[in-house]
């Protein structure tokens, strides 16, 4: 929708000599100011070498639009523009014309993409760190199918090496009534899952292993489903040195120059392609080294088409960036195909957790103290690369405070104002003589700019955007609802504060979609 108001000006701003130079329309902060206003015109003073002013002045001479009332010279050059009443009107029926489509395929280019996220051993349940990941992760590829690439998740299994042992050994250990081995795994859920399996404590250790990471992934994947996650394709490590790929990979490397032999060991010259330090692709036991089976991986994930490989890790991985990058770039592959997005600590604050506090924390866990809705939203309300805090006492409360209470609540009364106006909800839709009021015309505008926010989101790996777009949304929407009588007033009024009830809500209810979040129609 911005962009219909956007055209008109870059049409002029090529006209005035500045060709292909971005029109980005902002609102401004005093509302007086008018709708919209662009700097393009200071942008263009250093290339067209002449005042800012007289740019816009040339600019706004030429701006020739159905949508635009006028445009004012502001301070320095800003353009500042006046909309027409029949531009809002617009925005309603082309959001009520195509519905839950209202926004898609925003991206400027539709690609290929795998997003790879939460990928935890199979050697203990879903953390709430890891938490963050899977909803952090799942918005995300929501958030990237939406904006119109074609998208696969997928979970990466470690289910080989050394965590591998360690786990069955931990396991046999209880089983036979003994503690785990010294670097092995702790907990409650150890003795449990040993008692589960009923294996023979004597049972090889082979068995145990396996046994014992399927039964992990089974109630990973409950855990996850529980959470609204799931995805295209679960990728096991293990195949990639059953089915010699990590063999295959090594001597690709090898034959392309990019390995040394070193006190036994055969070595990657990772340093060549910006590394800080070389690594071992196989130990001098002739065993793969661990970071065999990552460029292993690297080689499934491009010969499978993707043109972008979105890894969501931990921030305690962010040394990854440049090794896997190095390793897509000595595999032959453009490195700018490998896309990491590190993710911060999540720390809990209020008394919910009982008598689980003392010991970590599982998906499960948080799940039964806020639910799903308040936990997705939280973890994705802050930006990815910043440490957050969960207020586990305030997302259980009813109130504005709470977050998630407030957008879902937004959705709920909005539902409860079209039941209330009954069959004349349906065909609601905005008047000709229509002229928005400040609360109408501020909703208007929201909903105007929810597909350049979800392009932007997507762009940007961002789904707390989509969370602040709706956050504001709903304020704007109870500003709007405490100013403006909806239902009894006069007929073209009526219809078209309808029609703008039917599509804010439509709009609210994909966002807190793309974040995994459920609209109610009552609270």
């Amino acid at each position: 929708m911005l962009d219909e108001l956007a055209g008109p000006i870059a049409a002029a701003v090529a006209a005035a000599g500045g060709d292909g130079a971005p029109v980005r329309l902002d609102r401004p902060a005093d509302p007086t100011h008018g709708d919209y206003a662009s700097a393009v015109a200071l942008a263009l003073a250093g290339p067209l070498k002449a005042p800012p002013r007289q740019i816009a002045e040339r600019i706004v001479e030429g701006i020739d639009s159905p949508w635009i009332e006028g445009a004012e010279i502001a301070g320095p050059g800003f353009i500042n523009l006046r909309l027409r009443p029949a531009w809002y009107g617009h925005v309603l029926a082309r959001v009520l014309a195509e519905g839950d489509g209202y926004g898609t395929g925003a991206a400027a280019e539709h690609r290929r993409v795998q997003v790879e996220f939460v990928s935890g051993n199979p050697t203990g349940p879903v953390t709430v760190g890891t938490a963050r990941n899977a909803a952090y992760g799942d918005a995300l590829a929501r958030l990237f199918a939406f904006a119109g690439h074609d998208v696969e998740r997928e979970y990466y299994f470690n289910d080989a090496g050394r965590q591998v042992e360690l786990f069955g050994a931990s396991l046999q250990a209880r089983a036979r009534g003994q503690e785990p081995p010294e670097d092995g795994y702790q907990g409650e859920y150890v003795t449990a899952l040993a008692d589960q399996l009923g294996l023979d404590a004597d049972a090889p250790l082979e068995q145990w292993m396996r046994l014992g990471t399927d039964a992990m992934i089974e109630q990973i994947r409950a855990s996850l489903a529980r959470f609204r996650v799931s995805f295209d394709s679960w990728f096991l490590e293990r195949s990639l040195y059953e089915d010699g790929s990590v063999a295959r990979t090594i001597e690709k490397l090898r034959a392309a120059g990019h390995t040394y032999e070193q006190d036994g060991a055969v070595w990657f010259r990772a340093t060549d392609f910006g590394d800080d330090k070389d690594r071992v692709v196989v130990r001098s036991s002739g065993e793969p080294g661990y970071f065999a089976g990552d460029l292993a991986y690297i080689e499934s994930k491009m010969g499978r088409g993707f043109e972008v490989a979105v890894y969501v890790l931990g921030a305690d991985h962010h040394g990854y960036v440049s090794r896997l990058k190095a390793g897509a770039a000595a595999l032959g592959h453009d490195p700018d195909r490998i896309d990491v997005q590190l993710y911060q600590l999540v720390q809990l604050k209020g008394g919910r957790m009982g008598k689980r506090a003392g010991r970590f924390v599982t998906l499960d866990d948080l799940i039964d103290a806020v639910g799903v809705d308040a936990a997705r939203f939280t973890l994705v309300q802050r930006s990815h690369d910043q440490t957050i805090e969960l207020d586990l006492d305030l997302l259980v409360q009813q109130n504005p405070e709470n977050p998630v209470y407030y957008c879902q609540y937004a959705h709920a009364r909005l539902a409860a104002i079209l039941r209330n106006a009954g069959a004349a909800a349906d065909s609601a839709a905005p008047a000709d003589t229509w002229k928005p009021q400040p609360a109408e015309a501020d909703l208007v505008k929201a909903l105007a700019e929810f597909p350049d926010m979800v392009a932007q989101a997507a762009e940007l790996r961002g789904p707390h955007r989509v969370v602040g777009y709706m956050q504001e949304t709903a304020k704007t929407f109870h500003q709007f609802y405490n100013q403006c009588r909806v239902i009894g007033e006069p007929a073209d009024v009526e219809s078209s504060r309808l029609a703008l009830c039917r599509a804010t809500k439509q709009v609210m209810a994909t966002a807190l979609g793309l974040v995994g979040v459920d609209a109610p129609e009552r609270m």
